[in-house]
């Protein structure tokens, strides 16, 4: 059933208000994250938004401490073998992300001497940098205006300037336009209110259990005000469980190769998953990725061996 809205909704108040409210309570709630110390540097926050795709900042934050401190610089990382790479990123998920993170940092040192460029072109030119990651790595690292329009940022304008429980699955060019439309026309505000409010979509306007009565905004907020009505775009989400996926195989496999100190005899493999059509299924993907190499037998009997690529 939904909450009843609170009594005293202000229908009237601005996004000006709005932005001023949420970036205050930034300043009191904001958590202390490695990537935002006065001392980060844009190679840090690039690597920070690669691994926070689909991954908690509680799994993220020690390994990007570990990742900063042995590849500090783009140069560091473009330099190293990609088994250490994929060794590092251990069970981080998507390993693809760190051979793209590796690729963005040999273009970083070919391109632009090693420096992560500022500017929104040279950004999206980048392997596996996208307009959310462009637009993350200005604001928080250079502190220029940009969107940035993650889950969590969705989530509040959907939420507070639409009335809807939740953004559609894909970003909508509605949606971009409205996060446009939000930000403030300075550069210090711009850069600010994105990151207030993606905290507040991260803490507070959460997915499942918002904590409504936290919200520096709650009585601003149409979702509210109309009653907390339920998904709209539930029908249109799919979700998959875990057990028994690609995703779980591949998994398996990938932390055998990441723990073995050389290549790992194909029987041995084949322990790390029972269904044979569908291991060798997902081990041939694996090499299509790059995240793994298959090596034929000295001999002409020899077995097929697998590691992870030098």
């Amino acid at each position: 059933m939904p909450v009843d809205a609170p009594a005293d909704a202000r229908a009237d108040a601005s996004p000006a208000d709005v932005r001023e409210r949420v970036v205050a309570w930034f300043d009191e709630h904001r958590r202390d994250l490695p990537w935002r110390a006065p001392d980060r540097t844009a190679w840090g926050v690039l690597v920070s938004e690669v691994m926070l795709q689909q991954t908690p900042v509680v799994r993220v934050e020690p390994a990007w401490r570990a990742w900063m401190a042995r590849w500090p610089t783009p140069a560091d990382l473009a330099a190293a073998g990609t088994d250490e790479v994929l060794r590092a990123w251990d069970r981080l998920g998507y390993p693809r992300r760190a051979l793209r993170l590796q690729e963005c940092a040999r273009a970083v040192v070919e391109r632009h001497g090693g420096t992560v460029p500022a500017t929104a072109d040279e950004l999206l030119a980048l392997p596996g940098v996208g307009s959310y990651t462009a637009g993350a790595v200005l604001s928080f690292a250079y502190g220029r205006r940009a969107v940035v329009l993650d889950t969590n940022v969705r989530r509040v304008l959907a939420r507070l300037a639409v009335g809807e429980a939740l953004p559609g699955p894909a970003v909508t060019a509605v949606e971009t336009r409205l996060a446009e439309a939000w930000l403030p026309d300075d550069d210090l505000g711009a850069a600010r209110w994105a990151a207030a409010s993606m905290e507040l979509g991260a803490l507070v306007c959460t997915a499942r259990s918002p904590r409504c009565a936290a919200c520096p905004v709650e009585d601003a907020c149409r979702w509210r005000r109309a009653g907390s009505p339920p998904d709209a775009h539930a029908h249109r989400r799919r979700t998959q469980a875990w057990t028994g996926t690609d995703r779980q195989v591949r998994g398996r496999v990938m932390a055998l190769l990441r723990e073995a100190p050389g290549p790992v005899p194909a029987h041995v493999v084949a322990g790390t998953w029972p269904d044979r059509v569908q291991r060798e299924r997902c081990l041939a993907a694996l090499v299509a990725d790059g995240l793994v190499v298959e090596q034929a037998g000295a001999g002409e009997d020899d077995e097929v061996a697998y590691a992870l690529p030098r």
